[in-house]
């Protein structure tokens, strides 16, 4: 592992020494690119002039320089996030945005809400979502209920797919490789007079490897890690607008995923709880568990997810007053099958919102915006063990954000919100982001509140309790921003600290979810360094520190205290673009895992990883990719004994007309 570190280090220094020469021999100034961000305000806002939010643009180039199939993979090079993968693609997936929960982080794509309301802790299960439709992914970090209500305690990720623009045009792409992947894409999209459209749709099939992890040594095997857990999925993207008039045009998109993933049992001590993964787990004649790796092997999971959404755009007064009005609707459903291949459980979750936003833009000094909403959500479960009937939860919103600009220097975003929950009764949330610029410095902060209502299962299952309120956070964070050499280079740095109540859990002797006793805090440091010495080459280095600790004190699980990432993007023979992503991922702490001897394992290894893609324009009309993920084929888990992709390649072809 030190080995690793150093050659991680090795490879910092040599390219930060690579980056100095170039520099300077060229003199060649950087263009100055306007940035759209529409997530940290819910207007669309110059990146420059968001005031005191911490946020974090994704754009199309650089996501699609990384070359990668899924959403989660992409996530992993944002600055606070962790992505914690239970194994290859497809399976289940944690956002742990700045230390806290994936409950609270709401996921939203298209400005639609991704959470899935039956799910017992209502999170977004990204693991399905494929990137050849997303144009850019905004991150909102800090608490921003006042903005999005629910669940929006950690921050907010907001996936924008791509919008049709130019002549009408389609394009049809193939890839494959490692673990008999195969992948099959096509897109149409252009405008035609007012009316502008996208059509993105793809096809994957992976044969996989066995979650169980074939290569750790400290659980059973013979027969208990054989077994391949595929991954199939299918989705199609939507994207439809139509101008009547430069004040008033309408706008509708939808997603469209099926997907089935193979999955393995956890064996689990029926006095600790703790364990491990395996292919199929029965009981001998004393009714130990015992692994049987002659038995059907057909556990997996088939999830259905749609979301869709309609919105009208009017402006008046010459522009000063702005007019959205939206309707969404989203349906989540799951189906999970055992080892026999027998239906153990069917998981439906709903949700639907109206919702109106104006803006004022009240000169140059000032922009003001407001709204209101009426969302419900519903869930529907049938299990072997329990069935759910339909149960709901409505909530109604009012927010007000103002935004104040003081000439060129200083800039405050303001808010408040207030809900309705027909459970728990009212809630209050607010939000104040400074900013200051100087010359080429700018010194920013935030200070906000959220909240997180009790999910559907939190409510109404068997372990349910009526009487719960809501989760709250209160958080802030400061930081500064420096460009350097003619806005060629940028370093920031910010320190934040978020602190979470009424943490909902289970009681230790009902077993009912209850509000937990004490307060559960994040904190830590986030650092980046971006500099483009020429036009052909970006590079970006950044660090995060996370610190955490739950009502006893103790380190949240899967949660690395040190993160470091760096990206090289540089473009070649003018056709061509290469992209590496090195990543080095400190120790965690991990929770209910015991080795086959009946040990607990209480920490996972540090890793590096190394990603490398390239891409070439054969011609116009065709473009030729390859990847090689994990190049130096480490060994790492994200969670005891599941297995992670070992190096693995996968090669392209993709033609536009």
């Amino acid at each position: 592992m030190r080995k690793r570190f150093f050659l991680f280090g090795l490879m910092v220094v040599l390219t930060l020494l690579n980056v100095s020469m170039i520099f300077a021999e060229t003199t060649r100034q950087k263009e100055e690119l306007t940035d759209v961000f529409v997530t940290a305000t819910r207007t669309e806002q110059d990146v420059a002039k968001l005031g005191g939010s911490s946020v974090y643009l994704l754009d199309s180039e650089a996501i699609d320089a990384k070359k990668q199939f899924s959403l989660a993979e992409v996530l992993k090079g944002i600055p606070g996030i962790d992505i914690n993968s239970y194994s290859g693609m497809g399976s289940l997936t944690n956002i742990f945005l700045r230390g806290a929960d994936s409950k609270n982080t709401l996921v939203l794509v298209d400005g639609m809400m991704f959470n899935d309301p039956a799910d017992p802790n209502r999170v977004a299960n990204i693991e399905n979502i494929s990137t050849e439709a997303i144009e850019r992914i905004e991150v909102v970090k800090g608490p921003m209920s006042v903005l999005y209500g629910n669940s929006a305690t950690a921050g907010v990720i907001n996936i924008i797919t791509k919008k049709g623009t130019g002549k009408p045009s389609f394009s049809a792409g193939v890839e494959g490789g490692s673990y008999h992947t195969l992948k099959y894409n096509g897109a149409l999209y252009g405008t035609v007079d007012r009316l502008n459209y996208s059509l993105i749709g793809s096809l994957m099939d992976t044969e996989g490897f066995s979650s169980a992890n074939a290569k750790n040594k400290d659980i059973p095997h013979s027969g208990n890690t054989s077994e391949k857990d595929g991954w199939k999925d299918k989705s199609l993207y939507g994207k439809f607008g139509y101008v009547f008039n430069p004040d008033f045009d309408i706008a509708a998109n939808f997603l469209l995923l099926n997907a089935s993933v193979d999955l393995d049992q956890v064996y689990s001590d029926p006095v600790t709880y703790k364990g491990y993964a395996g292919d199929r787990f029965g009981y001998d004649e004393f009714w130990n568990t015992t692994p049987e790796p002659d038995g059907l092997k057909d556990k997996h999971t088939e999830r259905d997810q749609a979301t869709g959404k309609i919105n009208i755009h009017n402006k008046f007064l010459n522009g000063q007053l702005d007019s959205r009005l939206s309707l969404q609707a989203s349906r989540h459903t799951s189906k999970e099958f055992d080892n026999d291949s027998l239906e153990e459980g069917r998981y439906t979750g709903e949700a639907r919102e109206w919702a109106w936003q104006g803006g004022i833009n009240a000169g140059a000094f000032n922009r003001m915006d407001f709204g209101l909403n009426y969302a419900t959500e519903d869930m529907h479960q049938t299990s072997s063990w329990e069935t759910i009937d339909e149960k709901s939860a409505d909530t109604k919103g009012l927010w007000l954000q103002d935004q104040i600009f003081a000439g060129d220097n200083f800039i405050v975003q303001a808010g408040a919100r207030y809900d309705d929950h027909e459970k728990f009764g009212g809630k209050t949330t607010y939000r104040v982001a400074p900013a200051y610029y100087w010359s080429r410095t700018t010194l920013k902060a935030s200070f906000g509140t959220g909240f997180r209502s009790p999910s559907l299962f939190q409510l109404y299952s068997s372990y349910g309790n009526e009487n719960l309120k809501p989760e709250k956070s209160i958080g802030w964070d400061t930081g500064v921003e420096q460009t350097f050499f003619n806005n060629k280079a940028k370093a920031g740095i910010t320190y934040y600290s978020t602190v979470f109540e009424d943490r909902i859990g289970t009681h230790p002797i009902t077993y009912q979810f209850d509000q937990l006793e004490g307060t559960t805090k994040t904190s830590g440091i986030e650092a980046l360094f971006a500099f483009q010495p020429m036009q052909n080459l970006d590079l970006s280095l950044d660090y995060t520190y996370t610190e955490t600790k739950d009502p006893y004190g103790k380190r949240l699980a899967r949660r690395p205290y040190n993160k470091i990432h760096l990206n090289s993007r540089v473009k070649v023979l003018e056709k061509g673009l290469i992209n590496l992503d090195a990543f080095w991922v400190d120790d965690r702490d991990d929770v209910y895992a015991m080795d086959k001897n009946g040990n607990p394992v209480d920490n996972l290894d540090a890793y590096t990883l190394v990603n490398l893609s390239a891409g070439y324009d054969l011609t116009r009309h065709i473009s030729l990719q390859a990847r090689v993920d994990n190049l130096f084929d480490e060994f790492y888990e994200n969670v005891w004994s599941y297995a992670t992709p070992g190096r693995s390649a996968y090669v392209g072809m993709k033609l536009t007309y």
